[in-house]
């Protein structure tokens, strides 16, 4: 293992076992290198890395920190990896989209409130037949993010949000390219909303399944990998 990985495991471990919680102020540098046994080079190295996945905030003048390691903050790092992928590369967040979401939504569906139901209801009213595909896309990415929220599951929402972003390129060119788009996205948001209503978890897991796959088939087509 090398030195500088060394390093970022005994952090991380340090974090794990209560050591360090968020929003902590790590000892001083020689400090910690000594307690730690590690050469204060590779734990530079360490903070480094660990700064730049945001799990640590190092303050010039002040101090390095553990950050609030909420999941939107953790996640950031993926999401701007999924921000530099090319069209092609679509095809395998869409996959991973397929397995995820309805995994989340069917946790929804276990959660999901008449309250809940009426929001996701009036968001889907705020777009109708006649709305541009900029708009569409607004409310897809609003509608798919407001069902991970209703999964209970932060990290998940904030993963789910990262790949959902990372797709947006390709939900406007289907709908710019293929005939009745508007219509058939709001037909199937209609019908997760519908199972979820009803509180049936496989219905609503098989819907959401079918309504991302029907994106992934048709870049399926327009994508030359």
């Amino acid at each position: 293992m090398a030195v500088t990985d060394e390093a970022i495991l005994k952090i991380k471990q340090m974090i794990l076992d209560g050591r360090l919680r968020p929003g902590d102020r790590l000892p001083p540098e020689k400090e910690l290198s000594d307690s730690l046994g590690l050469s204060r080079s590779s734990l530079r190295e360490a903070v480094k890395a660990l700064e730049i996945i945001r799990v640590l905030d190092v303050r010039r003048g002040d101090g390095t920190y553990v950050t609030s390691l909420e999941p939107g903050l953790l996640l950031e790092a993926m999401s701007f990896v999924v921000d530099l992928h090319e069209d092609a590369s679509v095809l395998e967040l869409f996959a991973v989209r397929r397995i995820l979401e309805p995994a989340a939504a069917a946790m929804a569906a276990g959660r999901v409130t008449a309250d809940d139901v009426e929001r996701l209801r009036r968001l889907m009213a705020a777009v109708d037949h006649s709305a541009t595909i900029e708009d569409l896309v607004a409310h897809d990415l609003a509608f798919h993010h407001g069902i991970a929220e209703l999964s209970g599951n932060g990290y998940l929402t904030s993963l789910l949000s990262g790949l959902s972003s990372g797709t947006q390129r390709a939900r406007v060119w289907r709908g710019l390219t293929e005939e009745n788009v508007v219509s058939r996205t709001l037909s199937e948001h209609a019908a997760i909303v519908d199972a979820l209503a009803a509180g049936d978890a496989e219905l609503v897991r098989a819907r959401v399944t079918v309504h991302i796959a029907g994106v992934e088939d048709w870049l399926r087509t327009a994508v030359v990998v």
